[in-house]
């Protein structure tokens, strides 16, 4: 299946995983992180999304940091791949439990700022200009610990220090309403665009949306990407699939519900996503017990999927869409949708 020029594909690293969770230990061995790179191309995607320590580790000198970084870049270069995303994984090092930019402990608070800092100037090193903010510790398991509105001042302050530090990049932030915290301090997709319209350059602030994410929100996923699509601030996603209102599940895109991955496909085609170099960014994860051979599988799947979708978005008689919706019939224009998803042609 040949992919539309306006379309490029991008996953991280992560996709590619063990299959360890909290509950047991991984299912599959590990692979190894040159292979993963190998393996971009041959599945047919063009970029990779990228943590900090991703390209290398967080605590390197800048020297070191550099001498690994175009180690990593040349590897990239090699095999014909960009970089999409960089992001900051603040959320795993031990000065950010109670959270980075809303810590109550101002060391706490300056580090997260420092490291983001150090990852803006990373991504002058790999070529990217899209530094996404997912804030994963920054919320509460309770309302009293930290005052919110100055967590959110917080917050602010420090997306503006990032762009103030590096000019060549936009900040993409990627709204979560929970986990690993209870309660996140910008839960959904309107949150993150008004705290963007906030910061130093709100031309330079826009959104990341994971369709898992807005699930997770009691959201259709389409609605969150219409809304940041008037506003010119899409500039990104991480689709993938979610059974119900529970942990974040990463499923292959499209996996759970058939009609609510058309919505998606839908709105970013008929907007026009891609024509300025968005990239279709995929957050899946294999199923636990996928064998090592396999495990590349559900990206295949997630992009093929995509691809399918897109024709039938493609395929739909646009004539006949614009005369029932002038007539208000929307039951007949639901089920050309629905015969069109099940393959009854005309």
């Amino acid at each position: 299946m040949s992919t539309p020029a306006q379309y490029r594909f991008t996953f991280g690293p992560w996709n590619i995983s063990t299959g360890a969770d909290p509950f047991g230990p991984p299912a599959r061995k590990e692979m190894e992180y040159a292979q993963k790179l190998k393996k971009y191309k041959e599945l047919g995607f063009d970029g990779v999304q990228f943590h900090d320590d991703d390209i290398v580790p967080a605590d390197l000198d800048w020297q070191a940091t550099l001498k690994g970084t175009a180690e990593v870049k040349k590897i990239l270069d090699g095999e014909g791949l960009f970089v999409e995303i960089i992001a900051p994984r603040l959320w795993e090092d031990p000065r950010t439990l109670d959270g980075g930019f809303t810590s109550n402990d101002p060391k706490e608070r300056q580090y997260a700022i420092d490291r983001a800092k150090r990852c803006a100037d990373l991504a002058d090193e790999v070529g990217c200009k899209n530094f996404v903010l997912w804030l994963a510790r920054e919320g509460t398991y309770i309302r009293e610990a930290k005052c919110a509105k100055t967590a959110i001042a917080r917050i602010v302050d420090a997306w503006s220090a990032i762009l103030e530090h590096n000019k060549n990049i936009r900040i993409l932030g990627e709204a979560k309403p929970n986990e690993p915290t209870d309660s996140a301090f910008l839960p959904t997709v309107g949150h993150m665009m008004a705290i963007g319209y906030k910061t130093v350059d709100p031309a330079r602030s826009g959104v990341l949306i994971e369709s898992a994410h807005s699930i997770l929100a009691g959201i259709d996923p389409s609605e969150d990407m219409a809304f940041a699509l008037y506003h010119d601030k899409l500039w990104s996603v991480h689709l993938n699939d979610q059974n119900g209102l529970k942990y974040d599940q990463d499923k292959t895109f499209g996996s759970v519900d058939l009609r609510r991955a058309f919505n998606q496909v839908w709105v970013l085609e008929k907007s026009g996503y891609g024509k300025n170099g968005e990239a279709v960014g995929l957050d899946v994860k294999a199923m636990r017990t996928t064998t090592f051979e396999d495990s590349l599988q559900h990206l295949a799947n997630s992009k093929t999927l995509f691809l399918r979708l897109l024709d039938i978005v493609r395929a739909v008689d646009e004539k006949k869409v614009e005369e029932l919706r002038a007539a208000k019939k929307y039951e007949q224009l639901e089920m050309l949708i629905l015969d069109m998803l099940m393959g009854k042609k005309g």
